[in-house]
């Protein structure tokens, strides 16, 4: 029996200090998440999920209104705190947190940390929703370790890839990834 995630990397969001929960999306994102919602509507989802932070809630949102269903939040779901580095060295910061994976900034969660707490909630919907159809709002960091925990490939580079949306489905036969495709088309 397959279970389907697809998930749903965040639009563009404007980055605000301080502000990671509640930054929505930007006028380009709030049109892409209506594309979202039209890519998504052929697929019969059973669920929506999403991290708490508005900018991944707003991406499904289009989705999950046009279904007629509501979106549960999953504490365990949101961004990796980066922790305290210097700003312009960000992609810097970002590579040896994949490279280091115990590794972690002042404040911030290791590789580690963060896919543990994430993979949990991913193992729970897997398994309590067997044969389902579910879509799942992320963000790239995040999706990139969760995927990552069933496939090495999944790392830097291909978190650097990722646009804003991305939206990937995942194919599981119990909790073993089977195989995957990118569903958002490329610019």
């Amino acid at each position: 029996m397959e279970t389907i995630l697809y998930l749903v990397r965040h639009a563009q969001s404007i980055y605000a200090e301080g502000e990671e929960r509640s930054r929505g999306l930007t006028v380009e994102g709030e049109k892409h998440a209506f594309l979202v919602k039209d890519l998504l509507e052929s697929e019969c989802l059973d669920a929506f999920i999403s991290s708490p932070y508005e900018r991944a809630i707003a991406t499904i949102r289009p989705a999950a209104e046009q279904q007629n269903m509501k979106i549960t939040l999953y504490e365990d779901l949101r961004e990796r705190a980066m922790g305290q580095f210097e700003p312009e060295a960000f992609f810097d910061a970002k590579r040896k947190l994949y490279a280091e994976k115990s590794f972690a900034f002042p404040g911030g969660e290791s590789s580690v940390v963060a896919q543990t707490r994430a993979v949990k909630v991913i193992d729970h919907i897997l398994s309590a929703n067997k044969g389902k159809k579910l879509a799942i709002g992320t963000h790239g960091d995040i999706m990139t370790l969760m995927m990552q925990q069933y496939d090495s490939q999944y790392d830097y580079p291909f978190w650097a890839s990722l646009s804003m949306p991305d939206i990937y489905k995942l194919v599981f036969a119990e909790t073993h990834l089977q195989y995957t495709i990118r569903l958002w088309p490329s610019d």
